[in-house]
């Protein structure tokens, strides 16, 4: 549906190497001088920042449950217009969840790479390959990647018994020291990563060594994307333009509702899980954002609301309170009665006390009653939808914490997927919390009438 060459990479299974695949792409499709731009299919934080810096532009969510299908489909017009290549990274396995990266790539017509982890297989590579292509008639599997072979024979093997429609793109190498390290929520964030250039450019060379392996199934060499019956990246000159544009909201028939109205944003190795757009669309409605950062000491912005978005405070517990005046701040601001939002770990900032993954017990803002403590085993998962008294937002949960509050929640979200993930909205005052990281587009209405002061929550509860 767009007006450039644009590709779904998913897998059959989390784990594959999508991610690693999809960056190596971009990376090297960007030192070709390529406008690139790279989506993530569900809700993630972790992959798009290194997406992002393998791509050089910010990566946008594409998910046809959180933002819906015009939404996604105004993201990618936008990125279209100035892109010579879109590429969009799938979640789990293809067929997975509802709605699943199949029925994005339905959706838009988005012809699909899959990559498959050929570590332990030959042969069988084909049967799974061709499986994926064939259980939907309504998408295109337009070639696969062999991830982590072990030799050029390696790669012939896994080639033989693939279709001629479904050609081996790219066979890349089983090499330990490309990959990224991880934590209890997933990759090791890209600001936390002082080499990661570097890694990006070792996957592009990897790539570049790797589409030279594709073979089709006669034997012939495949080019870089060629299934579409032309190679779409050799030769292909870059746009004009300088690739700057504003947010993907920008076109919404939106009031400026915000007009005026400065909204601190907490935004560091903390505070990270943020959805650029949701930043979009607080400037959109005509919002003053103050992004700061409370680890690096800095004192929360003269603001008339607040936003404590989730990321690690069980990492940096200590840094939050060796800060002298941040929880006073956040009490002063509450107590000031204006909105403040905390999602998730900025929830657990404002508790008694949150215990880290060793059991450490760490004193918090106190100013929300209750606890937290962080388990070995994921707590939550799924996306979400939670009845917010200024209307419906959707967005996802996940986390390895668990909470005890004798606040009782105003709405409990429900799940989509029917999982038992289905968690509560908590209200006191002017104080909006929840474990849900919030998608604020699928609801700009709400989102504007809580940050702009006119939540009807201040009548639930004023304890």
């Amino acid at each position: 549906m767009t007006g450039c060459p644009a590709f779904l990479i998913s897998a059959p299974a989390s784990g594959q190497g999508k991610t690693s695949v999809t960056a190596a792409i971009a990376r090297s499709a960007r030192r070709r001088g390529l406008r690139v731009r790279v989506f993530k299919t569900g809700p993630d934080y972790l992959d798009p920042m290194v997406l992002a810096r393998a791509s050089g532009h910010t990566v946008y969510q594409l998910d046809l449950f959180m933002g819906g299908e015009a939404h996604c489909r105004q993201l990618l017009d936008d990125a279209s217009r100035d892109a010579d290549l879109i590429l969009v990274e799938g979640v789990m396995g293809l067929f997975d969840g509802k709605p699943s990266s199949a029925d994005l790539a339905a959706a838009f017509d988005l012809p699909v790479l899959v990559v498959l982890d050929a570590s332990a297989m030959a042969q069988t590579f084909a049967a799974l390959a061709t499986g994926l292509a064939r259980f939907r008639d309504d998408i295109v599997v337009a070639g696969v990647i062999a991830n982590r072979v072990g030799s050029d024979a390696h790669a012939r093997m896994v080639a033989e018994g693939l279709p001629k429609e479904l050609p081996l793109i790219a066979a890349l190498k089983r090499n330990g020291d490309l990959s990224l390290p991880e934590r209890h929520l997933g990759l090791v964030q890209a600001l936390e990563l002082p080499e990661l250039d570097a890694q990006l450019d070792a996957w592009a060379d990897a790539w570049d060594l790797g589409a030279g392996l594709g073979v089709s199934e006669a034997g012939d060499r495949v080019p870089l994307f060629g299934t579409q019956g032309r190679n779409l990246l050799a030769g292909r000159q870059a746009k004009g333009g300088d690739g700057k544009k504003g947010g993907p909201v920008d076109g919404l028939a939106l009031d400026r509702r915000l007009e005026g109205c400065r909204i601190a944003v907490a935004s560091d190795a903390c505070f990270s899980f943020i959805y650029p757009a949701n930043l979009d669309l607080l400037r959109v409605l005509g919002a003053d954002v103050r992004e700061f950062s409370p680890i690096a000491g800095e004192d929360l912005p003269e603001c008339d609301a607040l936003w404590l978005p989730g990321g690690y405070p069980e990492l940096h517990a200590e840094a939050l309170r060796a800060h002298p005046r941040f929880f006073a701040d956040l009490k002063a601001h509450l107590e000031a009665r204006r909105p403040l939002l905390a999602e998730c770990g900025g929830m657990l900032v404002l508790l008694d006390e949150l215990s880290d993954g060793e059991g450490v017990a760490h004193p918090m803002a106190g100013l929300m009653p209750g606890r937290a403590a962080l388990q070995k085993r994921l707590a939550a998962l799924g996306l979400q939808a939670i009845a917010w008294p200024e209307g419906e937002l959707r967005g996802h949960t996940f986390h390895y914490s668990t909470m005890d509050t004798p606040l009782p929640p105003i709405a409990t979200a429900r799940n989509p997927n029917a999982g038992r993930a289905a968690e509560a909205l908590y209200a006191r005052g002017p104080l909006r919390a929840s474990y849900v990281h919030h998608y604020f587009p699928s609801n700009p209405a709400a989102v504007a009438a809580f940050f702009g002061g006119e939540s009807s929550s201040e009548s639930l509860s004023r304890n």
